[in-house]
């Protein structure tokens, strides 16, 4: 009999199969295969006991796919001679092993967790296997009745006023976080300002910087932020003047007196290597860099974890991609070293760069980086997809950078004096690049000349520029995650779904590069803000998640805190928001909600029909007679619109050609290929020509001059 193995993705299956050999068996349980049934009190699936601090939970197998794989595995499980969980090392992955216990009826079964899918990193994992960790199961179990308990409870009221589809523990912060920006921007007055500048005939330009003393040189390097357009170049401008007579003042007193350098002062600073990546930041880099939404992101760096086919075999190229720790296996550090030591030796620091974890950092993984670093992104290119290749590029070089030596920058910094008034330039030039070799994320050098002090410069012209005040800039998906990571919002396994979520509900769209709140995303968050204030403020969830962490380390009861939590501030606050909104009657008895957009034959407000059939969750009718009136949101025109009338489709275009299964004609369906208009031959009886036995039934035009198919042959005759 052999060993059997329980893995949660099929693609992982293949590549572990490859290190274990025969002796085992590889099945996977395709993730998450039971869910909370959707029975009880608000179809909860579980009932909690206050009188005896208990949650009875009821557990269902998922619709389709849950049935069909315990029925394999159960079948595998008789034929094993041991029997092996081996599902994902984070809460989730625990959840399912314990699922996994159940559902198989497996006594005692061992647990094996690994960081990356190697020889020895399985192997080891095997070897060292422990039972099921019983406290993170219970982190697990308590997030999924918390959202249960939340979204069941909150979204009804949502689904009542505005019309949206739901809420939710940690979507709706994020929604809210993108709502307020664009309140920010709605209400953001914009003010007129003069920058005032000095063009010297030595190549350079200064900005005005006041009439006091003034500070000549930062000397802290810039800080990193993934999420930051990649190599942007900093906006330089003057101190800030606020009337135009004032600038002509400043130009006036510019002219009319001699410019000599007041001071000029250089500093060398050293700028450390960036982390290596976690969750988050490889999502935010991946969104800059590439253009990727933080669930491609996970998509392909899944695929690249579970291993890809190469000459040398299956392959899994990086650890595991779901962390947020920037620590990295000793072993590792070591071969990068030596590959430093030979290929780039200037490169080797005195002494590696410690990051610094982030304060709820997990640490059950090290950071994302490659298992083998001598499987350069060049070498494996023509064995990987485009979006594959560039995922991978992107994760060698962070993790080499991340353990190269500091860069070396020289800043200089000039302050200039003409009568009253004070002029100020800067400049940068990297003097070592160290790290930047392997991770550019620096701006352009700015060269200054070599200037002294008291010497004499000449303007070749002064001048000023009028500009406005800019409201604060809407969110990216990358600043969005980078947002909620740093206010703890969420953890690495749920920003990328996070994110999905507000844009299937049709709360958020992007727009270009950056998320644009619907209109009924705007209600759907005044809603929850005037009931649930709480719900969406930052600090609140990020404490769930505290509390979630604490039961994963056995430091808290999670049946207990999450009865006693909804007894004394969750059942009050849901009791009150009803009271407060008006919405005690069942959807049945209900009025249709009340927009703010007017009629446009009566003027009256049009009421928000629900609707999962359009993009917004709702549409707009009149209900005040006016021939059922309705408008439409339009994402592309942002705005709601009354419906276009439809245009009548062309006749068609019939041949002589008859067709070869029922004999009606052939008609013409013209398509474009490559930029040039082309025509094909289908069957006129649309319905007919959906059935399987018309499916080869298609003919296109070739240079020979005839109709032709794959089965029936081709037509001849004229075009």
């Amino acid at each position: 009999m052999k060993k059997l193995l329980l893995v949660e993705s099929p693609s992982k299956c293949k590549t572990i199969q490859a290190i274990l050999g025969s002796e085992w068996q590889v099945e996977a349980s395709f993730g998450h295969f039971t869910e909370l049934s959707k029975d009880g009190d608000d179809r909860l699936g579980f009932t909690m006991h206050p009188d005896t601090h208990q949650i009875e939970c009821r557990y269902q197998l998922t619709e389709g796919k849950g049935k069909q794989v315990v029925t394999k595995l159960r079948a595998a499980v008789k034929n094993a001679s041991e029997v092996v969980l081996a599902t994902d090392g984070d809460r989730e992955g625990e959840g399912i092993a314990w699922h996994l216990q159940q559902q198989l009826k497996l006594r005692n079964p061992k647990r094996a967790v690994y960081n990356q899918i190697t020889p020895a990193a399985v192997k080891a994992a095997i070897a060292n296997a422990h039972q099921l960790d019983l406290n993170l199961i219970s982190a697990q179990r308590a997030r999924q009745c918390l959202d249960r308990l939340i979204g069941f409870k909150v979204s009804p009221l949502v689904r009542q006023t505005s019309g949206g589809s739901s809420a939710g523990r940690v979507q709706s912060v994020a929604l809210h976080i993108v709502c307020q920006r664009e309140r920010e921007i709605s209400s953001f007055v914009p003010k007129d300002y003069w920058s005032v500048w000095t063009e010297y005939c030595e190549g350079f330009r200064a900005y005005y910087a006041g009439t006091n003393e003034i500070e000549p040189v930062v000397e802290d390097a810039e800080v990193a932020d993934d999420a930051a357009e990649s190599l942007r170049e900093e906006s330089v401008e003057s101190k800030q003047v606020l009337s135009e007579q004032e600038a002509t003042e400043i130009v006036d007193t510019a002219r009319q007196n001699p410019h000599s350098v007041k001071e000029s002062k250089g500093v060398t600073v050293q700028k450390s290597p960036p982390p290596p990546f976690i969750t988050s930041s490889l999502q935010q880099v991946a969104s800059v860099r590439l253009g990727l939404s933080p669930e491609e992101t996970m998509k392909i760096a899944q695929e690249l974890f579970e291993g890809v086919d190469l000459p040398q075999g299956r392959k899994g190229l990086i650890t595991y991609h779901r962390t947020d720790s920037t620590s990295l296996a000793p072993e590792f550090c070591a071969e990068v070293k030596e590959w430093l030591l030979k290929e780039d030796p200037e490169n080797v620091p005195k002494a590696t760069t410690r990051h610094r974890e982030k304060a709820n950092a997990q640490s059950a993984h090290e950071a994302i980086r490659p298992t083998y670093l001598s499987i350069t992104p060049e070498s494996v290119k023509e064995h990987l997809s485009a979006s594959q290749h560039q995922l991978y590029e992107l994760i060698w070089l962070r993790s080499v950078a991340s353990q190269c030596a500091n860069a070396v920058i020289q800043k200089s910094c000039v302050t200039i004096q003409a009568g009253s008034t004070l002029w100020q330039t800067k400049g940068s030039i990297l003097a070592f690049a160290g790290y930047t070799r392997y991770w550019n994320d620096l701006g352009k050098d700015k060269h200054l000349p070599e200037l002294t002090e008291g010497q004499s410069l000449f303007f070749s012209d002064i001048g000023f520029t009028q500009k406005q005040t800019q409201p604060p800039s809407r969110y990216s998906e990358a600043k969005l995650v980078q947002l909620l990571e740093r206010q703890g919002v969420g953890r690495p396994s749920t920003f990328a779904a996070i994110v999905k979520t507000i844009k299937e509900r049709a709360y958020v769209v992007l727009k270009g590069k950056v998320l644009l709140p619907s209109a009924l995303g705007l209600s759907t968050d005044e809603v929850l803000h005037a009931a649930f204030p709480d719900l969406l403020r930052a600090d609140f969830t990020a404490g769930m998640e505290t509390t979630l962490d604490e039961i994963s380390v056995g430091k808290l009861e999670w049946q207990g805190y999450l009865i006693d939590w909804h007894q004394s501030y969750f059942q009050p606050m849901l009791t009150l928001a009803y009271k407060n909104i008006g919405s005690t009657l069942p959807p049945s008895d209900r009025q249709n909600a009340i927009s703010d957009v007017a009629c446009p034959t009566c003027d009256r407000p049009l009421s928000k029909i629900i609707s999962k059939k359009v993009s917004a969750g709702h549409f707009l009718k009149c209900e005040h007679g006016c021939e059922n009136l309705v408008m439409f949101w339009s994402d592309r025109r942002e705005r709601w619109e009354l419906p276009q009338p439809k245009t009548e489709n062309p006749p068609a275009d019939l041949t002589d050609f008859p067709c070869p299964v029922c004999s009606k004609p052939l008609v013409k369906i013209p398509y474009r290929k490559d930029g040039i208009d082309k025509v094909m031959l289908k069957c006129s009886d649309t319905k007919a020509a959906q059935r399987k036995d018309h499916a080869d039934v298609v003919y296109f035009w070739t240079s020979q001059g005839s109709y032709w198919s794959k089965k029936f042959g081709q037509l001849e005759g004229k075009r």
